[in-house]
């Protein structure tokens, strides 16, 4: 199926069936309202990744809020998308599609948005806001749910009704298996659309991601290409074309081996081995947890408790740590904390308690040489991935 094109629908229906099956698997593990047991109601595909799944729900956003306006002889000139520390496809989408992006900047000691900020940004002009379901610089999940029932009440106050797009691009396959009391999918109904990664904790090969709609109303017809030079009426609403179906084959194999069982059990074992890092960061003395692994995705985010009287930063750790072939990134918070710098570690499938341990000894390491000056090893180790 490597060399199959999936776009050819008409030549390979058991691709498109199987893609089909993806998405109907992904609305019912993501709560999607059904009219009946075999007869849902939401609609979605598969993309080159989350970056392409986000776009294609932010371009649903912005058709939806455009025929409202039109339909009210309203202006459709200064559409806008709220939200807080998005990953770097947002700002793409803003820029290529024409959207002011509303960036919400953090509170002290928060690491996402937070509900109450949103009256200060939303107007009638606002096509959505976009929820983090694992933010990507400290790894934990915005409060979805408080943010759905802060725009019912500004609804109520204004009018004004503004759908949630939840970027899972992590969190889409954690949540549900590890955290599945946590509302934050389609049971809300503010939330018209999702999108997440097969690559990443979806366990697929690199290059596959998913949006999915509430329901089919919500995914505009004009953003609905039919395509019929290839033997057949196909319709399509990716913003790429040909693609080869061996990672959407190799995403429904791993739903059907695994199941939810086989995921909850691969997503726990990552949890638990980032909530051991977490412990043995936090016992070394000059680090703050930010994030300690629990009750979002299987990762640790910290910073220096005392960066200005410690003698080094996060930079120079980084620095040590590549010494010894990890590649662990330090980079500053969004504004307005943009003078906390951090440092986190993501845990993904393969990645066990040995490799982590030997992880935490190269960071202690580490700062027995930045303390105290000791020099670097003269055998390196290679890059680890």
């Amino acid at each position: 199926c490597l060399d199959k094109n999936m776009i050819d629908k008409d030549e390979y229906p058991q691709t498109a069936e199987i893609e089909s099956r993806c998405v109907n698997i992904l609305a019912d593990l993501w709560n999607a309202p059904r009219t009946g047991p075999d007869d849902p109601n939401a609609v979605g595909c598969s993309t080159t990744g989350s970056s392409e799944a986000a776009m294609l729900g932010g371009l649903a956003l912005k058709w939806r809020w455009r025929e409202r306006r039109k339909k009210q002889g309203k202006s459709t000139d200064r559409p806008n998308i709220v939200a807080g520390p998005v990953q770097i496809c947002w700002d793409k989408f803003a820029r290529y599609f024409d959207v002011e992006l509303r960036q919400v900047p953090l509170e002290p000691g928060a690491t996402g948005l937070r509900a109450h900020q949103l009256e200060d940004y939303v107007d009638e002009n606002t096509i959505g806001v976009v929820a983090i379901l694992g933010v990507t610089f400290t790894c934990d999940y915005e409060p979805v749910a408080e943010i759905a029932a802060e725009l019912d009440a500004i609804q109520a106050r204004t009018g004004l009704d503004i759908p949630i797009h939840v970027d899972a691009a992590s969190g889409g396959f954690i949540a549900p298996f590890l955290h599945p009391d946590v509302e934050w999918d389609f049971r809300l109904e503010r939330v018209a659309s999702v999108n997440a990664s097969g690559h990443k904790y979806g366990l697929s090969p690199l290059g596959v991601g998913w949006a999915i709609w509430r329901t089919a109303d919500l995914l505009p017809e004009d953003l609905v290409f039919r395509v019929n030079y290839l033997g057949g009426d196909i319709p399509t609403f990716a913003l790429n074309f040909s693609r080869p179906g061996g990672e959407i084959i190799a995403q429904y194999y791993n739903f059907l081996r695994l199941g939810r069982g086989g995921y909850r059990r691969v997503q726990q074992a990552c949890a638990d081995t980032a909530k051991y890092l977490a412990g043995e960061i936090a016992a070394m003395g000059p680090f703050t947890l930010l994030y300690d692994g629990e009750g979002a995705l299987p990762a640790v985010s910290y910073t220096l408790a005392d960066p200005d009287n410690c003698g080094f930063s996060l930079y120079d750790l980084s620095d040590q740590l590549r010494m010894r072939g990890w590649q662990v990134p330090s980079y500053p918070l969004p504004a307005n904390r943009q003078d906390t710098v951090v440092q986190r570690v993501l845990v993904r499938h393969g990645v066990g308690l040995d490799e982590i341990a030997l992880l935490a000894a190269d960071i202690r390491r580490s700062l027995e040489r930045l303390v105290h000056g000791k020099p670097a090893d003269a055998d390196r180790a290679g890059f680890h991935h």
